[in-house]
């Protein structure tokens, strides 16, 4: 018994060593975490437990079969955070590259069938070199596999994915189809095709990081969420993320005791809005005063700046913000802005958590850029977005809300279940100035008198009246009192139920 079990925790050792300790050194001295060291920092401590330690690759080409490591290059297994299940896979760089093979791809399969049979969220922690090339086809299948299990998991359970060194090729596309990327700066990087092709095909020079990089795709593709200082900060905040979530679609997200009554007045939104209509204000302000103890995970805040989106809690329990941000292009929606936005839309209904709007817009970013970009088919994803969504949605108009984009965001005429406006709310057709250019196009050379219908257009339409006249806004309320409404108003939809058509499944507009 006792040869039995010294064989058992010497395979365990030899498994625990990945690569060995020079590599294992190599890879501290890039400044990255191993595998099993970034599922100590993710997970409560004590409370990993590994699947698949044992298995090893098949392959016998190119001399593989001389070359066997014990979890052939992945870490697998579930855990929790805050006390939470969670499912992890960690791939590690210091075995074959963390490349992945057939059997590399099982495991991670394996874990991802069993997250989707008892309803908890995926965290995968990416650090791979690609695909195994001695194992040719057999690898891009296990790929395949892998996109295939993210495609019948999404909707039902979260998944994250945290770039933490080369994903490149087919590896992309598995964290391109979770419903969030995290990245860590100077060490992770995301493409297609490297840079040795790139300049091959298209005679450009491109580094790595410039090509793929954390800032590239945080802050020019809007690939990736979120860019962290190092693997400890990406995985803390990972954690703290984690903390908003609902396990799956089959619960409501979790609730976290605050001391923040959900009746405090913020007396200073009274004078958030300027005098002057064209002066932007910070919609940052607003969120972190209205959420509790003004805790704000914010979403992709370097890309399409003119648009926040993010989690908070109010009452203790998780909602998604969205809010026009009117220092960014006066807050405009553009097709960056409304694919951030409906993405982040649709992720709050899959996961049954409430969508509160703050809304800011004075219309579409105009341009011929915009129109070539095909601005109609982006911005259509947010209006889609909207209208499908079934959860709670509470909508606050702070100012502008004019033209289609009212309509865009979350209006009454969207199902938003309970629809307020600030006394400073201005909704309309177009900003006064263009309406009256327009209706009195005939006056065009009369500056005085263009100057009062000007006005007396402002005072007629610029206003929330004429909307909460029809019953398009519930009520105009003091901006003071923001909080305490918009928690009433979740209190009150709490057990909403509402359901769309039956269908196979909507065709949005892509």
């Amino acid at each position: 018994m006792q040869d039995i079990l010294k064989q058992l925790n010497d395979k365990r050792a030899r498994a625990r060593v990945g690569g060995g300790a020079k590599r294992v050194e190599g890879q501290h001295a890039k400044g990255k975490l191993t595998a099993r060291e970034r599922i100590e920092v993710l997970l409560d401590e004590g409370s990993f437990e590994e699947w698949d330690m044992f298995v090893e690759h098949r392959s016998t080409d190119f001399g593989m079969a001389e070359q066997k490591v014990p979890g052939d290059g992945v870490v697998t297994g579930w855990g929790t955070i805050n006390g939470r299940v969670v499912f992890v896979f960690s791939q590690d760089f210091t075995v074959f590259g963390g490349s992945l093979s057939e059997p590399h791809a099982e495991k991670i399969c394996k874990i991802m069938d069993q997250a989707m049979k008892v309803g908890a969220p995926v965290i995968g922690l990416n650090d791979s070199g690609g695909a195994r090339i001695q194992e040719g086809v057999a690898s891009l299948a296990g790929y395949a596999d892998v996109f295939q299990r993210n495609v019948l998991a999404s909707g039902v359970i979260p998944q994250i994915s945290v770039i933490m060194g080369p994903c490149a090729g087919g590896a992309v596309y598995s964290p391109a189809m979770t419903d969030f990327i995290f990245m860590v700066k100077d060490s992770s990087y995301m493409f297609v095709t490297g840079p040795d092709v790139v300049k091959t095909v298209t005679h450009e020079t491109v580094t790595h990081e410039e090509l793929g990089g954390a800032i590239t795709h945080t802050a020019k593709s809007g690939v990736a969420d979120l860019a962290f200082e190092n693997d400890v900060e990406a995985l803390l905040q990972t954690r703290r993320f984690f903390d908003f979530l609902p396990e799956s679609n089959r619960v409501k997200p979790p609730v976290r005791p605050t001391q923040d009554s959900p009746d405090r007045l913020s007396p200073s939104l009274d004078t958030l809005i300027p005098a002057n209509p064209n002066k932007p204000y910070d919609m940052k302000e607003l969120i972190l005063k209205v959420v509790d103890d003004a805790d704000f995970f914010e979403v992709a805040p370097a890309f399409a700046g003119n648009i926040i989106v993010g989690f908070a809690r109010i009452e203790g329990s998780t909602v998604g913000i969205v809010a026009n941000q009117p220092m960014v292009l006066a807050g405009c929606l553009d097709i960056d802005s409304a694919r951030k936005a409906a993405r982040f839309v649709r992720f709050c209904d899959c996961f049954n958590i409430p969508i509160v709007t703050f809304v800011d817009v004075p219309g579409f970013l105009p341009g011929t850029a915009q129109e070539y970009g095909a601005i109609i088919k982006h911005g259509a994803k947010l209006l889609f977005a909207y209208a499908e969504a079934t959860v709670p949605k509470v909508t606050v108009i702070t100012r502008k809300a004019y033209g289609g984009a009212y309509d865009v965001m979350s209006s009454k005429h969207l199902r938003g279940d309970v629809n307020y406006a600030w006394p400073t709310a201005e909704i309309a057709v177009m900003g006064p100035k263009g309406a009256v250019e327009i209706i009195f196009r005939a006056e065009a050379g009369d500056a005085r008198k263009l100057e009062a219908k000007t006005e007396e257009y402002r005072q007629k339409f610029a206003n929330p009246f004429v909307a909460a006249s029809r019953g398009f806004l519930d009520d105009v309320i003091l901006p003071s009192a923001t909080r305490p409404r918009i928690a009433r108003s979740l209190a009150m939809l709490r057990e909403k139920k509402l359901e769309n058509p039956w269908k196979r499944h909507a065709n949005i507009p892509l």
